[in-house]
């Protein structure tokens, strides 16, 4: 299989790259490396012969052209994205120009090449968008997301995500570009970027800083492992229905509160403070982000039956992988520090 992957050296991206190079698929990773994409989270894999990189911009329907058309794939998946909402609070011009803009030049892009396939290379082609169950809105105490809930975007982030959906289904209703959307709940695990919850939280308590925690720490999201979700997309390269949504939830629902304390006392086992305290004595609680959905919550059971997939992993193992592949990777997260964040807090406008 030849897997044309945008934004391949981000954190759902490199992962994924992992996976299929793994799996002996060959691989070509485009990607604009921006502040969030690390080419050092592929270095384990950076000199296989299945593997190509290609710096580059989705907006640049020149540049994505050529490369589609010289690697020849019969999978695109689209990780490309602008995706941390405080960002987007702070800064909205950006999303809206990868993740609407630059997804409408990836699939102009993808539709002229796929119009020049041969039939018998054309029922091989499949479009896959990766997206958010974000673009659904809020929920209450009660209910799931399902690939019917309509969507009720609150962010620019989720916004623009949206959009990008939207424009995938209109290319395949449209011009029969055949196209197949995943809305995966908040994924966790090795590589991803520390401004988001999980990573901020273990590298805080590393760092002997506060713990930040909006508002009353009670908005609860579903949390799948990074590798559950790169088992789901696989799934659904191998055996998705054109034209369908399928939603990926970890089933493991818990309160940012919950995360913290989590995180926590597993360090309080692993790396106690010398003065006796537990690391949730740095808890603070700060300023709400403006517009905080208060819950998302996946129903995964059309993947799960039609596709044959559920997660492996539960939050309380693969929490304590994921606290221990940030002890132990150390050098990777003090770089970031150094050059690109300082955990400080973004979107707070």
């Amino acid at each position: 299989m030849k897997i044309f992957t945008t934004g391949g050296c981000g954190f759902i991206g490199s992962n994924f790259i992992i996976e299929q190079i793994n799996k002996n698929n060959k691989i070509l990773n485009f990607d604009k490396l921006t502040y969030a994409a690390n080419q050092e989270n592929l270095s384990d894999i950076d000199k296989s012969p299945n593997y190509i990189f290609i710096n580059g911009d989705i907006k640049n329907p020149e540049k994505v052209s050529s490369a589609i058309n010289k690697f020849n794939p019969n999978i695109i998946i689209n990780f490309a994205a602008e995706s941390h909402v405080d960002r987007s609070i702070d800064g909205p011009k950006n999303f809206i120009e990868t993740n609407i803009i630059g997804t409408y030049e990836l699939l102009q892009s993808s539709l002229r090449y796929f119009n020049d396939l041969s039939d018998g290379n054309k029922s091989k082609f499949k479009f896959i968008h990766v997206s958010t169950d974000e673009v659904y809105g809020s929920l209450g105490y009660e209910d799931r997301f399902k690939e019917t809930t309509p969507y009720n975007p609150s962010s620019p982030y989720s916004a623009s995500k949206a959009s990008s959906d939207h424009l995938v289904n209109a290319w395949h209703h449209t011009f029969d570009l055949p196209t197949i959307i995943t809305n995966c709940s908040n994924n966790y695990g090795p590589y991803q970027f520390p401004e988001k919850l999980i990573p901020l939280i273990i590298i805080s308590c590393l760092q002997g800083k506060e713990l930040p925690i909006y508002g009353d720490g009670k908005n609860i999201r579903d949390w799948l492992y990074v590798q559950d979700h790169c088992l789901a997309l696989d799934c659904v390269i191998n055996n998705g229905k054109i034209g369908e949504t399928y939603n990926i939830g970890g089933d493991e629902e818990k309160t940012n509160l919950e995360i913290v304390n989590t995180i926590c006392n597993i360090l309080d086992k692993k790396i106690p403070l010398h003065n006796g305290l537990s690391y949730n004595d740095s808890i603070t609680y700060v300023k709400d982000r403006p517009g905080h959905d208060f819950r998302y919550a996946i129903d995964s059971s059309k993947i799960k039956n039609k596709l044959n997939w559920k997660p492996k992993h539960k939050f309380e193992d693969a929490i304590i992988k994921t606290v221990d592949w940030y002890i132990d990777n150390q050098f990777w997260w003090k770089k970031i520090l150094n050059n690109k964040y300082d955990l400080n807090r973004l979107g707070s406008k």
